[in-house]
């Protein structure tokens, strides 16, 4: 009846559906907001913010800040990017500052700006003198 949709994977993104394509020699002025996955081969000038994920390709620029839940950049970004888990490629440019759980960059990739990455939950422990003799 009702399945537990697992998350995704950044490995995955590339084979989602992709909902929405900005398509190279077109310019986007303003706010570019959604809930699924947009590649972004054109110009958007002005902030991106989607639950889906964002492939910004080679030829893709974005001018302003980049939410979302994951981002593969192989194009140009001029501003700040959050995102669960980010990857640049090699031919990807990023501009501004990173918030993070998980990134990944390519040889040849070039970051200019200040990283955040989110701690992982920590597993409590234990300190040895707490023990108790018949506990060890």
């Amino acid at each position: 009846m009702f399945r537990k949709s697992k998350p995704v994977q950044l490995t995955d993104i590339n084979q989602q559906e992709i909902s929405t394509i900005i398509g190279e020699g077109f310019v986007i002025n303003g706010e570019l907001t959604g809930s699924s996955v947009v590649r972004i081969d054109g110009k958007v000038i002005g902030n991106v913010r989607t639950d889906g994920g964002v492939i910004l390709g080679e030829k893709g620029t974005v001018i302003g800040d980049l939410e979302t839940t994951y981002a593969i950049i192989y194009g140009v970004i001029n501003g700040k990017v959050k995102a669960n888990q980010l990857q640049i490629k090699r031919t990807g440019k990023v501009d501004g500052d990173i918030k993070t759980e998980t990134l990944e960059i390519e040889s040849g990739a070039q970051y200019n700006g200040k990283l955040e990455m989110k701690q992982m939950i920590k597993q409590p422990q234990i300190q040895i003198e707490e023990l108790s003799s018949a506990e060890l």
